[in-house]
C-alpha cells in the first residue's frame, strides 16, 4: 500500500505546487495541513480554498505567468499562502530574507526583476528607503497591521486587497520544467546569484524527504527554519502537502522550546542547521527527553559526536544529508545503515554525484579528496540555471557536472564525507554568506583601501564560522564607528565579528596583486585583531 502510494507520487505530470495542492484538498479536506503554534490552523481544503482566492487577487493586479513575485515576510501564515497563491497563478515566487537592507536588497529585486513585492509593516520603511534605485517594482503590498505608508511612483495596497472570489481564480496550466522560484545563494567572487527553481526542482526536495527519511501521511513535521529558504520551505512544508502529512510550525526556532513543541505536538519528523544542535543539548536534561513521538532529525551538518549525544539524550535517529539550492538534496543517510561522519550515499533514482579532480575534472578513486559533482536523472529536477548570468551558469555547469566548490572524499561503500568548502564563501548560524557582498560594504567607509573577509572558526562545537574581515587603510580605523556604518547596509548575520587593520605592503598578495586569503586564514584571530563581542 506504502508502496503504491510512493508510486503514484513518482508521477511527474503530476509535480507541480497546484496539482499537488488541488489533490489533496478533496482526498483530505479538512485534515489539519498546517498548525502554526500558538497561531493559525490551515486544513487542506482551506489552504486550497485561500490560496486561490489569493491568486485571483494577483492576477486582478495585473500578475501574469512567470512575473516575478518577491516577498520580505518572516515565517507566518502570510507567507505560506502566498508562496501557494503565486504558484495557482503561475508566477514565481522570489523569496528573499527578510534581513536583507541596502544594497543587498537593491541587488536581489533589480537581479529577480520583482515587479511587485509583499512585506511585514516593519519591513515596508526598508524598502521605501530604497525605492528610487528599484528599477522593476510597481507595487507595493503590505500585511494589515495599521496605516499604509505612503510614496510617490509606488503603488501601495494592503494585503487583505488580493482577497478575491476564489471561485473566479483562473486554473493553472504550469508544467513541471517552468521556473517556479529563485532562492538567492551566496556568490563566491561576485555578489549573490539567483537560483532558478523549476517546478520539479521543488518537488524533488519534498519527495526525497518522503522517500529517504520515510514520512508517513500519519506523521507530523516540526518547522523551525525559515520559510524564505529551501530547507524549511521545500524539504519540510513541501514534503508534507505532498504527503499529506501535518507540518507544525515555529515561526522563530527556539531551543527552550524544541522539546516541548515537539512533545506536545506529536512530531515525529524535524530538520536542524548548524548550531542548532548545539544549543538544543546545552538545554538542561530532563525526564521528559525521552517522552515524545521524535523519530528522525535531519541535520546538515551534524557531527559524529553530536549524532551521538542526540541519539543518547533524546532515544532518535540523527541523520545527516547534503545538498544546496542548485542541486537539491542528491545525498541522504539512509536510516536503515547509517554512518555517523558521513553526509549519506546517493539518492540515485534522481541524482548522480561523483568526487573529482577539481582542476582537471577526472574522477578520483574512493578514499581520495575532490570535488563534489552532481547532476540529475530527471528533467527539470535540478536548477535550470542562475537568473540573468548565463556565463555563472555555464561556469558551475561545465564538462556535464554541477561542481558544487565543496571538497569531499567517498569510500568504496558509497559513503560520502563532506571536507571543507573550496568556494570564497562561509557559512554563519545556517546562512551562506558572500564575502564580495560585505567587502562591498566594507570598502564604502572612509579610509578603507582594500578588504579581504574570510570565516573562522567560532568558539562554539561544531558552530562553523565566525566571519572575520582584514582591511588595508593609512590611518587607524574606529571600528565601532565602522561596525556601526555595516549595521544598515547588511544582514545582521552577515556583519563581522573580527576586524583587523593592516598596511598595504603586509597584505598577502599573489603575482598579480590579488589578496591571498588563505595565509590570512591561517593566521586567524590575532593579537591585534578587534573582537566586536569583548
Amino acid at each position: 500500500m506504502i508502496q503504491d502510494n510512493l508510486q503514484n507520487l513518482r508521477q511527474v505530470e503530476s509535480w507541480t505546487t497546484s496539482q499537488v495542492l488541488a489533490r489533496q484538498a478533496k482526498v483530505l479536506t479538512e485534515k489539519t495541513a498546517i498548525q502554526f503554534i500558538g497561531g493559525q490552523r490551515f486544513s487542506y481544503a482551506e489552504l486550497y480554498r485561500q490560496s486561490r482566492a489569493l491568486a485571483c487577487g494577483l492576477n486582478d493586479l495585473g500578475i501574469q505567468p512567470q512575473d516575478k513575485v518577491a516577498t520580505l515576510l518572516d515565517t507566518s501564515p502570510e507567507f505560506c499562502l502566498l508562496w501557494l497563491a503565486v504558484h495557482q497563478a503561475d508566477a514565481v515566487l522570489v523569496a528573499l530574507n527578510t534581513e536583507l537592507v541596502g544594497d543587498f536588497l537593491i541587488h536581489a529585486m533589480n537581479l529577480s526583476q520583482s515587479t511587485m513585492l509583499v512585506c511585514h509593516p516593519a519591513q515596508a520603511e526598508k524598502i521605501l528607503a530604497v525605492k528610487d534605485q528599484l528599477s522593476f517594482l510597481q507595487k507595493l503590498v503590505v500585511i494589515d497591521g495599521g496605516d499604509l505608508p505612503v510614496a510617490t511612483g509606488l503603488d501601495i495596497l494592503p494585503f487583505s486587497r488580493l482577497r478575491l472570489d476564489w471561485a473566479d481564480a483562473p486554473e493553472s496550466v504550469a508544467k513541471p520544467t517552468d521556473l517556479a522560484c529563485l532562492i538567492f545563494t551566496s556568490g563566491t567572487t561576485g555578489p549573490s546569484k539567483a537560483v532558478m527553481m523549476p517546478h520539479a526542482h521543488c518537488y524533488l526536495y519534498g519527495l526525497g524527504t518522503i522517500e529517504n527519511l520515510h514520512l508517513k501521511e500519519t506523521d507530523s513535521y516540526y518547522i523551525c527554519l525559515p520559510l524564505y529558504h529551501a530547507n524549511g520551505l521545500l524539504m519540510q512544508l513541501y514534503a508534507c502537502l505532498i504527503r499529506g502529512a501535518t507540518a507544525i510550525i515555529r515561526a522563530r526556532f527556539s531551543a527552550s522550546n524544541w522539546l516541548s513543541d515537539i512533545r506536545h505536538n506529536g512530531a515525529t519528523h524535524t530538520n536542524l542547521l548548524g548550531v542548532m544542535s548545539e544549543f538544543i543539548d546545552r538545554q538542561p536534561p530532563s525526564g521528559q527527553d525521552r517522552q515524545h513521538n521524535l523519530r528522525v532529525v535531519a541535520a546538515a551538518p551534524a557531527s559524529a559526536r553530536m549524532i551521538q549525544r542526540f541519539e543518547q539524550r533524546f532515544g532518535i535517529q540523527m541523520v545527516e544529508l547534503y545538498g544546496m539550492s542548485e542541486v537539491n538534496i542528491p545525498l541522504y543517510t539512509p536510516l536503515e545503515a547509517p554512518r555517523p561522519g558521513s553526509c549519506g550515499k546517493v539518492y540515485d533514482r534522481y541524482f548522480e554525484v561523483r568526487i573529482a579532480d577539481a582542476d582537471t575534472d577526472q574522477p578520483v578513486a574512493a578514499g581520495n579528496v575532490g570535488e563534489i559533482q552532481v547532476r540529475p536523472r530527471q528533467a527539470g529536477g535540478f536548477m535550470s540555471g542562475y537568473f540573468q548570468m548565463p556565463q555563472k551558469t555555464v561556469e558551475a555547469w561545465r564538462n556535464l557536472w554541477f561542481h558544487t566548490g565543496d571538497a569531499g572524499r567517498m569510500d568504496e561503500d558509497g559513503y560520502f564525507y563532506f571536507v571543507d568548502r573550496l568556494k570564497d564563501c562561509l557559512r554563519r548560524r545556517g546562512e551562506n554568506i558572500s564575502s564580495f557582498e560585505v567587502e562591498s560594504v566594507l570598502l564604502t567607509f572612509p579610509g578603507i583601501e582594500e578588504a579581504a573577509v574570510f570565516g573562522v572558526p567560532s568558539e562554539i562545537p561544531d558552530g562553523e564560522e565566525e566571519v572575520m574581515a582584514v582591511l588595508v587603510s593609512p590611518l587607524p580605523i574606529d571600528f565601532n564607528a565602522l561596525l556601526a556604518h555595516c549595521k544598515g547596509r547588511m544582514p545582521g548575520y552577515a556583519l563581522p565579528r573580527f576586524f583587523r587593520r593592516l598596511e598595504a605592503s603586509q597584505m598577502p598578495r599573489t603575482g598579480t596583486n590579488k589578496i591571498q586569503k588563505n595565509p590570512l586564514r591561517q593566521q586567524g584571530v590575532t593579537p591585534d585583531t578587534w573582537d566586536s563581542q569583548t
